[in-house]
C-alpha cells in the first residue's frame, strides 16, 4: 500500500477533504481540476490542470495513478471507457455502475426496476399532460449538471410555468410530483472492492432554496425509519456493484415512507459531519474503499452531530476571519474553511459541533447562523 496513487477528477473541497486524510492511509493524491487555485491542489501530491470533463486531461491522470475515483457526476463515460480500454488504471466507482446515475431520469428509472420506491416522476412532454398528471406545485429538474439548487425548478402556477419555458427548454427535463415530506433525510454508505458494506447513521437535512444549510445527526425519526433507510442503502449498493462512497437522499413522507430523492456516486455535503464526528470520515472511507483497504468503523464520538455550511451571500474575497474565529469559540467546534472567493449560494466552508446531547441541535444552529449571517 505504502505510496499507492488515487487520481481524482476534481478539484474542489471534497477532494480537498480526500487530501487531508490520504496521507494518513500512506495514499498520493493526484487531481485533475482546471485551476492552480482551485481547493484540492494545496493538498494534493500531483496535480493535472485540465477541466474536469476533458478526457486528454484523464488520459494524463490515468498514466499517473492506478486508481480514478471522482468528486463529481459532470463526466463523460463513453471519454472515460476509451481511457479504461486503454490505459492500466482501474475506475471506482466503475463505469459501469456509473452509467445509470449520471442522468436523473435514467437513475430514477433504475431505482424504480429495482424496486426501490422514488416520487412520482416522468419526462417533461406538454404543458396540458403536466397539469393534469401532476398539477401545481410540481418539480422540473436538469437530467445532468444539477448541484446545489442549480437546474432545479419549483413551480407553483402556470405563470412559473410560462416564466420557465422563456429560458429553460422544456422537453429537455425531468418531472417529478412534488412531495409535502415531513423530512428530508440522507445517508452515506461505503462498498469495499471485496463487497464489505459500511453504512453511517441517518442524517436529517435542511434544505433552502434547494441548498442544503444544515444537517442533524443522528436524524430524529424512529428507529424503524433508519433500519429501513440503511437496508435501501445495502440495497442499492449491491444491485449497482458500487466501490466507494454513496450519498443517498431521501424524502420521509407524513406516513413515514421512504422515498429516494436522488444519488450521488461519491462523497457527499451530508456526510461532511463524520470529519469530526464519527471513528472514520467519509472522505477516509472513499479512499480505503476504492484502494482494497478494509472499510472503517462508522459510529458517532458522541450522543450526534451538526454540520452548518458556511454559504457566500456576498462577492467578496474576504477570508471571514473574525467570523471563523467567533465560530471556533463554540464549545466542541470544528471549522472547515475551502479557501474560496465568496458570492451568493456559494459553499465557502462549514463547520461542525459535536454535541453532548441531541437535543442542543437547534439552539446551537441558530447561534452558528447569527453568527455568520450577521452583517
Amino acid at each position: 500500500m505504502e505510496g499507492l496513487r488515487v487520481g481524482v477528477v476534481g478539484g474542489g473541497q471534497l477532494a480537498w477533504m480526500m487530501g487531508a486524510e490520504a496521507p494518513r492511509l500512506g495514499i498520493k493524491l493526484i487531481v485533475q481540476t482546471p485551476h492552480p487555485s482551485d481547493p484540492a491542489v494545496c493538498r494534493a501530491h500531483n496535480v493535472v490542470l485540465a477541466e474536469i470533463d476533458d478526457p486528454q486531461g484523464t488520459r494524463e491522470l490515468a498514466q499517473r495513478c492506478s486508481i480514478i475515483t471522482f468528486e463529481n457526476e459532470f463526466v463523460d463515460l463513453e471519454a472515460l471507457q476509451e481511457i479504461a480500454n486503454q490505459e492500466a488504471v482501474s475506475f471506482r466507482p466503475g463505469l459501469t455502475t456509473l452509467a445509470p446515475l449520471l442522468d436523473k431520469y435514467e437513475q430514477r428509472s433504475y431505482l424504480k426496476d429495482i424496486g426501490v420506491s422514488v416520487p412520482k416522476f416522468s419526462l417533461y412532454s406538454t404543458a396540458e399532460v403536466l397539469a393534469s398528471d401532476y398539477g401545481f406545485p410540481v418539480v422540473l429538474k436538469a437530467r445532468r449538471h444539477g448541484y446545489d439548487g442549480q437546474g432545479t425548478f419549483v413551480l407553483r402556477s402556470w405563470q412559473d410555468l410560462t416564466t420557465l419555458s422563456d429560458s429553460v427548454p422544456l422537453a429537455e427535463l425531468l418531472v417529478e410530483e412534488f412531495v409535502p415530506f415531513e423530512r428530508e433525510l440522507a445517508i452515506i454508505a461505503a462498498r469495499s472492492t471485496k463487497g464489505e458494506i459500511a453504512v453511517y447513521p441517518l442524517t436529517e437535512t435542511h434544505q433552502e432554496n434547494q441548498v442544503c444549510t444544515w444537517t442533524i445527526t443522528p436524524a430524529r425519526v424512529a428507529a424503524e425509519v433508519e433500519t429501513s433507510a440503511k437496508a435501501i442503502a445495502s440495497n442499492i449498493l449491491e444491485q449497482l456493484q458500487v466501490v466507494g462512497v454513496l450519498g443517498i437522499e431521501f424524502f420521509l413522507t407524513k406516513d413515514q415512507q421512504l422515498l429516494v430523492n436522488e444519488i450521488a456516486p461519491r462523497t457527499h455535503n451530508s456526510g461532511h459531519y463524520t470529519l469530526d464526528g464519527c471513528d472514520t470520515s467519509q472522505f477516509a472511507m472513499q479512499l480505503q474503499a476504492v484502494s482494497g483497504l478494509p472499510l472503517g468503523l462508522t459510529d458517532l464520538k458522541s450522543a450526534g452531530a451538526i454540520m452548518v455550511n458556511l454559504l457566500g451571500y456576498e462577492e467578496s474575497n474576504s477570508d471571514y476571519q473574525t467570523k471563523r474565529d467567533r465560530l471556533m469559540s463554540i464549545p466542541h467546534s470544528f471549522v472547515h474553511w475551502y479557501g474560496k472567493a465568496s458570492r451568493p449560494g456559494r459553499k465557502l466552508g462549514h463547520v461542525t459541533i459535536i454535541l453532548q446531547q441531541l437535543e442542543e441541535a437547534g439552539v446551537i444552529i441558530q447561534e452558528i447562523e447569527s453568527i455568520w449571517y450577521e452583517r
